[in-house]
This record gives structure tokens, sequence and C-alpha cells, in this order.
């Protein structure tokens, strides 16, 4: 896990609850409310294994709990944990640019046909792009384009 990110008890509990169904190596997890889902950051190379074979640990995950799940694979790549965090949408390019006054800012160019599913349902899956690349590399927007 990174450097200063603090987790309450309840995600530290849904953490444990999807390594012993999943058996993979959950690196962060996100209680979101206002999307009424929980998001998973898991280890690199971990993502089929999180799933499971024709989503069936998801959806044993959702059962028990009534929630809805989304798992990012993460990278210490910004640009490739970016892509890993709009997929499926077909990505062309993220350039991640530090403005002078400090600020740093992804713009994501997108295939027009996947800029629905890179921007998602009232903005859902740029908001959890915008979430996870502010927690893990301190970028403050991420721009669709």
């Amino acid at each position: 896990m990174s450097k200063g990110i603090r987790l309450t008890n309840e995600e530290l509990e849904y953490m444990r609850l999807f390594e012993s169904i999943t058996g993979a190596t959950v690196r962060d997890c996100i209680i979101d409310g206002k999307f009424n889902r929980i998001i998973f950051v898991i280890k690199e190379g971990e993502l089929g294994m999180a799933i499971g074979k024709g989503g069936r640990n998801i959806s044993l995950l959702k059962r028990i709990t009534g929630k809805n799940y989304e798992i990012v694979e993460f990278s210490e790549d910004p640009i490739q944990f970016i892509r890993n965090v709009l997929k499926p949408a077909s990505i062309r390019e993220v350039r991640i640019t530090k403005k002078p006054d400090g600020n740093v800012i992804a713009v994501v160019s997108v295939d027009g046909k996947d800029k629905g599913i890179a921007i998602g349902k009232n903005g859902r899956n740029i908001e959890k792009a915008r979430v996870l690349a502010k927690r893990y590399f301190n970028i403050g927007t991420v721009l669709i384009v």
C-alpha cells in the first residue's frame, strides 16, 4: 500500500473478505457511497485471479454483501495505471503534464466510440480515475479528450 493512505476498519474488513475469496492481493480499498460501489486496487498481474472464472468471485462477493465491486490493477507507471483504471475503454494516449503552478494534469485521448465508456454513467469512471490518480500519483486533474 502507498504511504499516507489511511484505511477505515470497514475498508480493512472488505479487503480481508476480498482476499479470502479471490486469493488476490489488495493494495487499497475505497468505499464510494456516491456511486454505491467498492473499488479495490489489486497487485499487478492478479486481475484474472481476482475476478475469477466467468466473474465468479465478484458475483459471490456481491451475493454476500449486496455491494457492487470494481477492480483496478495497480501499476507503478502512472500512464499504465490510468489506462488500467479506464479499462475497457480504448485509450490512444495518456499525457501527464506538470503546470508551472505545480498542479499535475493527465490528458487521456480516447477513441471516439469509447468516450462514453471512459466517462461512465453519471461520470462514475472518470471520477474513479481522478480519485485514484490523485491518491497514488498526486495528479490533480484527469481530462478525457
